[in-house]
C-alpha cells in the first residue's frame, strides 16, 4: 500500500471514530493501524482537537482522562446552530453505548419533537428545546431520565461547520430519488435536485432540514443519520494525505465533548484494533398536538421504550455475550453481526401519525 495513503487510511480512521463516539462511526484496525497511528498522528491530533475538551458545568470535569475499557455511554448532539445564534437546538439525539471491548457500539435515536420532562425546567416540552434552554447539560439531564439511563459524556456537532467539511471532502453521495422542495410558510425556500452523483456542503445541510415530508419527526431523525453515515463513508475512503490537517481543523471547531483528546485517541487506538459493529434503533411513536396552543409533538410508545431501557442495560453489562447484543423486539443471534444501518427498517415503519409535523 502506497504510504500517503496508508498514513490517510489511519488519520481518517481518527475521524471516523469521532463520528463512531457520536454514534456514526467507521474505523480501520489492525495492529500494524494501530502502532502507526500511536506513532505518527496521535499526538499532532490530540493537539489539533485540544479545544474541544468542554467538561460540563454540573459535573466535576476529569482529572484524569477517563478509562475507555468498559462499556460507556455518550449523547450525541447533532446541533443546528443557525448564523447569528449562540446555541441553536438539538435536532439529532443518539443515545450511544459504546463496548471498547467487543467493538461493539449501539446508537439509540431520539426523535427531536419528543414529549418528553425537561429537567431543570420542570415541565414537559420537545426534548429538542433542552439543549435551547440549558446548553448540553440539560439536554444531558433531560435524555437520562427519559431512558433511565446514566449518560457518561457529551459530543456536540454543530451541522452548519459540516458545509465546509463536506466541500473539502468533495461532495458526499445522498439517496435522493426525487426533488426535495422546501415551500411551506415560515420554511427556508430551496429545491435539491434528484440523482444526483454528488451533493454540496449546502445540499447536504438542506436535506437534513427539509421538513415538509410526510414522515414528519421521523424522517428528519432518518435524514440525519443517513447524513452523518455519508460523511464518514466519504472520509473512510478518502486517499488525500494533505486534506486530513484541513478536515481535522473543521472538526475541532464544530465538535465539543467532555472527553479530553488523549481519551478519544486512546479509545481510537483500541478500535483500529478491534472488528466493531454498530446497531442503530429510533424510538417509535406517534404524532399528536397538544396543550393550549395545539402544538404537534412526537409522543412515545411506553411499550417501546420500556423495551429500550432494558436493551441498554444489557448492553452496559460487560458480561452480556456479544451474541446477545440485540435491538428492542429482536431475539437469539441476530444483533451481534450486523453492521451499521439497520435503523432504516426500524425507523421506517415509524411514520404512521406523524405526517402533521409543523415547524414550532
Amino acid at each position: 500500500m502506497n504510504k500517503h495513503r496508508r498514513y490517510a487510511r489511519i488519520a481518517l480512521s481518527l475521524i471516523a471514530v469521532l463520528l463512531i463516539l457520536s454514534g456514526i462511526g467507521y474505523a480501520n484496525r489492525g495492529t500494524l493501524a494501530a502502532w502507526g497511528f500511536d506513532t505518527f498522528l496521535s499526538k499532532r491530533v490530540e493537539a489539533k482537537l485540544a479545544d474541544t475538551y468542554q467538561p460540563l458545568t454540573d459535573r466535576p470535569a476529569e482529572s484524569e482522562p477517563p478509562a475507555v475499557t468498559e462499556p460507556f455511554t455518550l449523547l450525541l448532539m447533532g446541533v443546528d446552530a443557525r448564523p447569528g445564534q449562540t446555541r441553536g437546538r438539538s435536532d439529532t439525539l443518539i443515545y450511544t453505548v459504546v463496548r471498547p471491548k467487543d467493538g461493539n457500539v449501539l446508537m439509540v435515536s431520539v426523535p427531536r419533537d419528543s414529549y418528553a420532562d425537561i429537567v431543570g425546567k420542570d415541565k414537559k416540552d420537545k426534548i429538542t428545546h433542552a439543549y435551547a434552554y440549558g446548553g448540553p447539560e440539560m439536554a444531558v439531564n433531560s435524555v437520562q431520565k427519559l431512558l433511565d439511563a446514566h449518560v457518561d459524556h457529551y459530543a456536540s456537532i454543530n451541522f452548519e461547520g459540516f458545509v465546509e467539511a463536506v466541500d473539502t471532502l468533495g461532495g458526499i453521495s445522498l439517496p435522493i430519488t426525487k426533488d426535495i422542495v422546501n415551500k411551506g410558510k415560515d420554511h427556508e425556500k430551496f429545491t435539491i435536485k434528484a440523482n444526483k452523483d454528488s451533493y454540496t456542503g449546502q445540499e447536504a445541510l438542506n436535506y437534513v432540514r427539509y421538513r415538509e415530508d410526510a414522515g414528519g419527526d421521523v424522517s428528519r431523525t432518518e435524514r440525519n443519520r443517513v447524513f452523518l453515515e455519508a460523511i464518514m463513508r466519504k472520509a473512510s475512503s478518502l486517499k488525500q494525505w494533505d486534506k486530513i490537517p484541513e478536515l481535522l481543523g473543521i472538526v475541532g471547531d464544530n465538535f465539543r465533548t467532555d472527553l479530553p483528546p488523549s481519551a478519544m485517541t486512546g479509545l481510537a487506538k483500541q478500535f483500529l484494533q478491534t472488528d466493531h459493529r454498530i446497531r442503530s434503533y429510533t424510538l417509535k411513536g406517534s404524532g399528536a398536538r397538544m396543550g393550549s396552543q395545539n402544538l404537534w409533538y412526537f409522543v412515545l410508545n411506553d411499550d417501546d421504550l420500556a423495551q429500550v431501557r432494558t436493551t441498554i442495560a444489557k448492553w452496559l453489562d460487560a458480561d452480556t455475550p456479544a451474541a446477545e447484543l440485540t435491538l428492542p423486539g429482536e431475539t437469539g443471534e441476530t444483533g451481534a453481526g450486523t453492521a451499521a444501518g439497520t435503523a432504516g427498517g426500524a425507523a421506517a415503519g415509524q411514520t404512521a401519525g406523524a405526517s402533521q409535523a409543523a415547524a414550532s
